[in-house]
This record gives structure tokens, sequence and C-alpha cells, in this order.
């Protein structure tokens, strides 16, 4: 429940701050008294689509301690904790990266990575992973969050999703417009969008939006490989990523809050593969052997 809660609050927040620069600048304005003003659309569902996007990212790291009730690490505690931050460091030295914030929540198998930038991240790693996982098979997946975050893996993402946002907002109105005024076509009617609009606006913006989770999901899958690739070369071979894939395989995966889903070392997969965020366990041990 406190997960679902803080993902609405966050959303309408959101939405509350985008909603107010858009009447500020009048983006929300896009239509005249001769039809619909193309240009102020196209900066209406840019402010929505990328505005969305990157103030998700940028209180992502928050977001995940909340959603999740991750504990930083400030000083190590005990010999996992020491031996945890360690092998962190040593990875993102290895990739030429700051040193991220390392955490540990408590939940099932799983670990992620989050953060604005490349200089400013989370590794977070759930203590059903530290508890079931060897050493080297925990440090594998370390380095798989930390191949992520030397990929830019966060940002790439935000930005597709941003893409992918705006053309559902932007062509949802233009087609809602058109369904519209071909309804009113004859009409003396003319002081704004009618019901046609409305109803059309929304039954693109679920459809649209379904066909554009397809394609940020894809994406999402191919940066899964990516970064597998990633922890082999940190690593130095892939056997022992294999291993931890082999392992996650036998395992129920820990879920994790939506807003850190696609982050995750593993994912439940989708009732269709196009929906799911992380490729098949199979897939991806198969792509490690054919880069060995």
């Amino acid at each position: 429940m406190k997960r679902i809660m803080l993902l609405i609050g966050t959303n309408l927040a959101i939405m509350l701050v985008l909603g107010i620069v858009s009447t500020l600048t009048g983006a929300h304005r896009f239509f005249t008294g001769s039809g619909l003003d193309l240009g102020k659309l196209l900066f209406f569902a840019l402010l929505m689509g990328f505005g969305g996007s990157f103030i998700s990212l940028w209180m992502s790291k928050t977001i995940a301690k909340w959603s999740t009730g991750a504990r930083v690490i400030e000083t190590p505690g005990s010999s996992t904790e020491f031996w945890l931050v360690d092998t962190v460091r040593r990875f993102a030295d290895k990739a030429g990266l700051s040193m991220p914030e390392v955490a540990i929540y408590d939940g099932e198998p799983n670990a992620f990575a989050t953060g604005a930038s490349r200089n400013s991240s989370l590794v977070a790693v759930s203590t059903g992973l530290l508890q079931t996982m060897t050493r080297e098979e925990a440090e594998a997946v370390i380095a798989h969050e930390v191949a992520h975050i030397a990929n830019g893996d966060m940002v790439t993402l935000t930005l597709i999703q941003g893409v992918v946002n705006t053309f559902v907002i932007f062509i949802a109105r233009v087609v809602g417009w058109l369904v519209d005024s071909a309804l009113r076509r004859g009409s003396d009617e003319h002081s704004g969008p009618g019901i046609g609009y409305t109803i059309t606006v929304v039954v693109c913006d679920i459809v649209f939006g379904i066909l554009a989770s397809i394609i940020v999901m894809y994406f999402s899958r191919q940066r899964e490989f990516r970064a597998d690739a990633g922890a082999a070369q940190l690593i130095g071979s892939p056997r022992p990523m294999m291993a931890a894939l082999r392992r996650l395989g036998g395992m129920e995966a820990g879920e994790l809050p939506q807003n850190v889903a696609t982050a995750g070392i593993n994912g439940r997969p989708g009732w269709m593969e196009l929906f799911s965020s992380h490729p098949p366990i199979e897939q991806r041990i198969a792509a490690l052997q054919r880069g060995s």
C-alpha cells in the first residue's frame, strides 16, 4: 500500500507541476479561433512528454529509497557491507565512474541501479540476493548494475520515454481534432473542441500509449543484454554472469516498485514478451555464450 500511495502521490505531484508550467507558458492554449495551432500543440506535447520523464529521472534516487525502504550504507557495519561497498567501488573505478551510493533493502532476490546521471547514481541490493547467492554470483549482479550506470541506461530510457510520450500526446490530439471537426461539419458551433475530441483523445491516449509501451520495453530488453555484456567485461569473464542468471532463473524474482522495475537485475515476465522489461533468462545466457 505504501508503494502504491507513493507512486500515485508522485505522479500527481508531477502532473501538478507540469500543469502549472503549462498554464504559465500558455502551452495548453493550442486551440485558436481558426483551429488547431500545431506549433503550440507540439510545445505542449514536448513539455508534458519530456517534462514528466525528466522529473521522474531527477527524483529517481529519492523515490527508489522511499519505495523500497533502502538504507544507504554510510559507514559499513558488517563484513557483508564492507564487501558490498568495496565491490561497487572496484567496478565503478574500472568503469571510470564516480562512486555510486550503495544501499541494502529487505526483499526477495533482486538489485537495481538508478540515478539522474552516471556520476550521481545509486546501486541497491536486496537482502534476499545477498543471502541466496554466492559471492561470485552477487559480484556479477553488482557488475551488471554498474554497467547500467556506465552505459547511461537511465538517461537513455528517459529520452526514449520522452520521445514516445511526445508522439502519443501530439498525435492523439491531432486525431481528436480531426474526428471532432468531421463530426461537427456543417455546424455553426465553433466555441472549442466538443465531446468527439475528448472521447477520441482518451481512446487514442490509451491505444497509442500501449504501442509506446511496446517500444520502450523493447529498448529496456536491449539494455539488459548490454549490461550483461558490460558485467562480463568488468569481471573479465562471462561465466560469473551466466552463473548468476542461472541462479536467478531458478528463483522467484523480488518485485520492485514500478519506478525502478526496469532497472532491476531480473523482472517478472509480462503476460506477453512484448511488454516485458527483461528478456528471458535463457536468451541472456545464450547472448553471453555467443559473445565469449
